[in-house]
């Protein structure tokens, strides 16, 4: 049955929930993606991104700091974005791009639902 649902993602989506798996940033997918997605438009990549959203297996989130038990200071995923506001976050090319400081602080992320990590095994 998992094989089933993977079986029948598309390269684009597997590649979101390769991302969403490792909790990389979300111009990571590029990485993970084959052409023309690769070097296309943020705007092509939304809607693939917002089905599995739908589908309830994947969360976007915005990296916030964390501090690890021994002190060393890093970040994790915040609270998802709610559904309703993802288009529009998702529409800012920025958020696609590494970004120039070097810190991802507030970029987006994505992370797997407890669903996305049922069925990504």
């Amino acid at each position: 049955m998992i094989h089933a649902v993977t079986d029948q993602l598309s390269p684009a989506e597997r590649a979101f929930m390769i991302n969403a798996t490792e909790i990389d940033i979300l111009p990571g997918v590029r990485g993970d993606l084959d052409e023309p997605l690769v070097s296309g438009p943020a705007s092509a990549l939304v809607p693939i991104l917002l089905r599995l959203v739908d589908r309830g297996w994947i969360e976007v989130c915005r990296l916030v700091p964390w501090t690890a038990p021994d002190g060393n200071l890093g970040e994790q995923p915040g609270i998802p974005i709610p559904k309703q506001d993802l288009p529009a976050v998702l529409a800012n090319a920025e958020n696609w791009e590494y970004p120039p400081s070097g810190t991802w602080l507030g970029c987006l992320t994505l992370t797997l639902t407890e669903a996305g990590r049922g069925i990504h095994r």
